[in-house]
């Protein structure tokens, strides 16, 4: 474990002549005791300050006077401000005499910070120290003031992105406060979670407590299942768009305060480890992010597809059947998921002898995978203490619990008394692969899903007399009701390996296991590995997938989930979805039918229902049937946008659902929209999600959108504006933006059938740039993407209109993997030609042929309002895996058509 101790510059000679107690000051922060105002903190004075060649400032502060409430000041704190890449700043506040918990690299691992080949500008006032270095956008300055502050400044904008010179610093040994101001009109914020909110943009005066907890997620505005202290600001001014990122990397309990003009951090441990992002776009932002905490992890190709599962299938012969009638619905189906119920007595890695016998799942296993589908199961962190079930006497042996006064921690959850793994302990990961590697060679399921891993416990056990870690000083706002944080889970004073308190890594519980399961599922199947986890924590996304976990059959529920699906994206987790017709309570035929039309668009897609509701499955009802096929058909037809916006989250972290300021940070009107969201740069998404409704207000940005169910069908917008758009029963609306490109494939029952058909290019022209997209191509369950072995083709699209031609070309790397497939490019389909514009003849270039085109395969059509040409190019049968360049001879009058609007 690593534990926190700076060095300093300064002796402790000078510390010991540092004055302890100033002359008595006013000023300080305040809070509520007993019923009574009384200051908690009065912060701290710089005592000493120093930078070094590589632009790190070193300083230590002294405090200026005690404060009893919440528990003893600690008098001398050391603070570390370093570059360590020319887009990260990072600041340390610490103990400077005594070591304190924080995340260690084994942990998490981050990057080494990158050397500067240019020395620093340093300024040094009395009553400032400012620092610098040449390639950053970051201005870092120290005040010497009563009490000490700090702010972080934009060079480009001369913006201040972080400023805590509002109130002091507060620093105890189990609470620490620190603000910074904030421009309330022109800051705003996204992020902080995990909580189900109404908005995305984070609303002005609100706590937003972060402590991992079994919370259902229909609750609003509590601490759901994950920690993540993290948050985007886009600023509408002075620089319209321009982002930063801002990371408190501590794993304890906290509450944080956003006023609006102020966000005050409360945190009840560790130290204060801050990462600034400079950006300066919201892309750019997730780039530096994930580069520090972590790549999202690749998800197999196959599990873009649409699932199913239930809490309460009753037996295996229920299970079959479902998977029977979606396909006698002709419904999509690629993964059959199973609950608890599976298990003997909800024993992790069993199976019910009487409702589902290993003989009888082994067969429908075996079913599944011979119709190219796959199957996954739930597994729990609680370990039944029945002294007879293997999985627990091979745990006693191996000595893997958690302990609690010496003994492994008694829980109860759904088997009844449970110990928990200690995923910290070596033993533990051993032992966890072990009885994964165990189950799958009786039943080779495909992924696992964990859940209750907050982790979850049934029962609140007593505090431990003497130690204020089950009950702190500072009680943050766990459930909305301020209950003591050993509520219903794993107490705090309960000890993990390396004698590490639960009170610090309680949050981190979940990702331990999830990284145990990752790496588990990555030794056993030698496949890419799909892990779905309830509880998540900064850098999950480099492990796990994630839903949003309990929400409920409401209209309410399915408008909250794209919040909170754009904000897991933001996290690094970009394989999110919500439980599809809502997981708690009964829904409705119209419901259902709204939600598979917004799930079929969420990165992750899944239906799932509680025990007791009525049953969801899409054939359940004629106009959700209808619907499902319908909107699953696009979902199936974009499996390689999907797969493709996979490859770009890997790669540099950018979420699959993105919102709308991710493409059009300019523009302030999408800064608070969430009922709407892109997937990738250009195709949007804008559901119905009010009861009775027949259309829906949609915002579209500048530029041309076309309809993804009907191309005839457009929307332009001058500038962006909000249009009324026809939602009937049956239809959502999905929209590509002008300058996309994006390559397609068939509709198909499962993502390997899809798989197997031709490529269709549709092309979205734009007379104010060129258009472009790209398709990354693998086996679909490689480990890695974009690989040194070259086992995969990245193809990318260009079109662009000039001097009366248009000219469509691809560019391929590693072409030899797809040429091996034989995919090939059947169609290109060309929307934004604009009124009047027809195609003379065409010539195909390939490799050393070219072609001249048969005009016979060209189909053209006006759109519904007659401003644009349709032109789809049939049977080309061009093999994707070798560049081609297509060029378009238009009609002489083809440029005097002017463009619908005005490029900015």
């Amino acid at each position: 474990m690593r534990r926190s101790k700076l060095p300093w510059g300064a002796s402790m000679t000078l510390v010991a002549k540092v004055l302890l107690v100033l002359c008595v000051i006013t000023i300080g922060t305040k809070a509520l005791e007993n019923g009574h105002e009384q200051v908690v903190g009065y912060g701290y004075e710089v005592a000493y300050v120093e930078v070094d060649r590589s632009g790190s400032l070193t300083a230590l502060l002294h405090l200026i006077r005690n404060s009893s409430v919440y528990g003893p000041d600690v008098q001398f704190l050391g603070l570390t401000a370093s570059f360590e890449e020319d887009d990260r700043l990072r600041i340390q506040i610490t103990d400077a005499n005594t070591p304190r918990w924080e995340i260690p690299q084994s942990i998490l691992p981050r990057p080494s910070p990158a050397p500067h080949p240019q020395p620093p500008t340093t300024t040094m006032t009395k009553t400032t120290t400012t620092v610098t270095t040449p390639n950053t956008d970051f201005i870092f300055t120290l005040h010497h003031t009563t009490p000490f502050s700090f702010t972080i400044t934009r060079k480009s904008t001369n913006d201040t992105l972080f400023d805590t010179t509002s109130t002091p610093l507060i620093f105890k040994q189990q609470y620490l406060q620190f603000s910074s101001s904030l421009p309330a009109h022109q800051a705003h914020l996204y992020g902080l979670g995990e909580h189900t909110k109404p908005t995305f943009q984070l609303a002005h005066n609100q706590t937003l407590t972060i402590w991992n907890a079994d919370i259902a997620a229909f609750n609003t505005d509590l601490n759901l299942y994950g920690s993540h202290p993290f948050y985007m600001d886009v600023r509408s001014g002075p620089v319209k768009g321009t982002t930063h990122g801002v990371l408190l990397l501590n794993s304890n309990g906290m509450d944080i305060e956003y006023t609006g003009d102020q966000i005050t951090y409360k945190v009840i441990g560790g130290i204060i480890d801050l990462y600034i992002f400079s950006g300066p776009t919201p892309v750019a932002v997730m780039d530096q992010y994930t580069k520090l905490i972590g790549r999202p992890t690749p998800m197999p190709y196959w599990a873009f597809g649409f699932h199913q599962c239930r809490w309460g299938y009753h037996n295996v012969t229920e299970v079959e059947s479902v998977v029977a009638r979606y396909a006698a619905a002709n419904i999509p189906l690629e993964v059959m998921w199973t609950d608890i119920d599976y298990m003997d007595a909800f024993k992790d890695f069993t199976l019910d002898p009487v409702n589902f016998p290993l003989d009888k799942m082994q067969q429908f296993v075996s079913k599944l995978h011979n119709n190219g589908q796959r199957y996954v199961p739930i597994v729990d962190p609680g370990i039944s203490t029945n002294k007879t079930y293997d999985t627990f006497i091979r745990g006693i042996q191996s000595d893997v619990f958690i302990k609690r006064n010496g003994e492994p921690y008694l829980g109860s959850v759904w088997p009844g008394p449970v110990y928990y793994p200690d995923f910290l302990n070596p033993a533990a990961q051993t032992f966890w692969l072990d009885e994964i590697k165990r189950f799958r060679e009786l039943l080779p399921f495909d992924g696992i899903w964990i859940d209750m891993n907050e982790a979850s416990n049934f029962i609140t056990s007593n505090p431990l007399p003497g130690s204020t870690l089950d009950n702190p000083p500072y009680k943050i706002n766990d459930s909305g009701s301020h209950r003591p944080i050993i509520s219903k889970t794993i107490p705090p004073t309960a000890m993990h390996y390396g004698n590490i308190t639960d009170y610090n890594v309680h949050n981190l519980y979940g990702f331990l296991e999830a990284q145990a399961t990752h790496y588990a599922l990555l030794n056993v199947t030698k496949e890419r590995p799909f892990v779905l986890s309830r509880s998540t924590f900064v850098g999950s996304g480099k492990y796990t997938a994630h839903w949003t976990g309990d929400n409920a059959a409401t209209w309410n529920d399915l408008a909250y989930s794209i919040p909170s699906i754009l904000n897991s994206g933001l996290f690094g987790m970009p394989m999110i979805g919500a439980d599809i017709c809502g997981f708690a309570g009964d829904t409705t035929e119209e419901l259902c039918r709204r939600w598979i039309q917004l799930g079929a668009f969420y990165p992750f897609s899944r239906d799932h229902s509680e025990k007791g509701s009525i049953y969801q499955e899409l054939y359940q009802w004629e106009s959700v049937a209808s619907a499902g096929k319908i909107v699953l058909g696009l979902r199936y037809r974009l499996l390689p946008y999907f797969y493709t916006l996979m490859y770009e989250a890997q790669m540099n972290g950018v979420p699959i659902a993105r919102p709308l300021f991710f493409t059009f940070p300019e523009d302030i009107q999408t800064y608070g929209i969430s009922s709407q969201f892109l997937l990738g740069n250009g195709v949007m998404v804008s559901p119905v999600l009010k009861p009775g409704a027949v259309s829906v207000d949609a915002y579209f940005a500048q530029g041309n959108w076309f309809d993804l169910f009907n191309y005839t069908r457009s929307v332009t917008a001058a500038t962006g504006s909000t249009v009324t758009l026809s939602a009937p029963a049956d239809h959502i609306n999905v929209h590509i933006h002008e300058g996309n490109i994006v390559a397609m494939q068939g509709e198909a029952m499962t993502t390997q059938a899809a798989r197997n058909t031709p490529f269709h290019l549709l092309v979205v022209m734009s007379n104010c740039k060129a258009s472009t997209g790209q398709v990354y191509l693998d086996d679909g369950v490689d480990p890695v993407m974009g690989g040194p072995d070259g086992r995969w083709s990245l193809v990318k699209f260009s079109a662009e209109l000039a001097s009366g031609n248009v000219t469509i070309q691809s560019n391929v790397t590693n072409g030899g993997f797809a040429m091996n497939q034989r995919w090939v490019v059947d169609k290109i389909t060309i929307l934004g030609l604009t009124k009047g514009v027809q195609i003379n003849r065409y010539t195909v270039h390939q490799g050393r042929r070219t072609t001249k085109g048969d005009m016979s395969r060209i189909r053209s059509s006006y759109d519904d309002d007659r401003k644009f040409v349709v032109t789809e190019i049939s049977s080309l049968r061009l093999a994707i895996g070798q560049e081609f360049r297509i060029e378009l001879q238009l009609n002489q009058g083809a440029m005097k058509h002017k463009h619908p609007i005005t490029c900015s």
